[in-house]
């Protein structure tokens, strides 16, 4: 996986992953009108997707999005619940006997905080998610974030700092700040 990303919007270098969103965006509506069952028809969707055929024992609940598709690094025995995300443009690696819970989100890719970069860059840094760690429904995983071994993400969590290895991580629960 590469290290953290910088590109501009207005570039060769753009326009070809613009591209390649499409085809996959494409290819990812096409795997998730499957009838469940057609396993050789998702497989050949998988491989067209992420350029390499499925690893052994990974699973994949449809629906599935990805915005790019080729450098999402899957482990084997990975497993994938229904409706998640991963922006892989900046790298996403899930090591072996990763777990992931429905609708989780994986995000490399941003933009500058300025205002006057903000629409001429593309921003990113990979995420890396080591063996064994789980992570809940519905959790975020933001840019550049390193998620140790054994560790649990739970439910809902906005992951935007690493995790170290065999801990629990918690947050982004909704707070009442006003009331009328």
């Amino acid at each position: 996986m590469s290290g953290d990303r910088l590109m501009r919007i207005h570039s060769a270098e753009f326009q070809a992953m613009a591209e390649r969103v499409l085809r996959v965006t494409e290819l990812t509506s096409r795997l998730n009108a499957l009838p469940f069952e057609d396993e050789a028809g998702k497989a050949k969707l998988f491989e067209r997707i992420l350029g390499k055929p499925l690893p052994p024992g990974v699973t994949i609940y449809p629906p599935f999005y990805t915005d790019h598709g080729l450098n999402l690094d899957l482990a084997e025995r990975v497993f994938i619940n229904q409706n998640c995300t991963f922006l892989d443009y900046a790298g996403i690696r899930l090591g072996e006997r990763v777990m992931i819970g429905p609708k989780v989100t994986f995000i490399t890719s941003g933009h500058p905080v300025d205002p006057g970069e903000r629409k001429l860059y593309l921003t990113g840094a990979p995420i890396d998610v080591a063996e064994n760690v789980w992570i809940g429904a519905g959790a975020t995983i933001l840019p550049g974030v390193s998620i140790g071994r054994d560790a649990v993400v739970a439910a809902g969590a906005v992951v935007a700092d690493d995790v170290p290895p065999a801990s629990l991580v918690t947050g982004g629960k909704a707070t009442v700040r006003r009331r009328w």
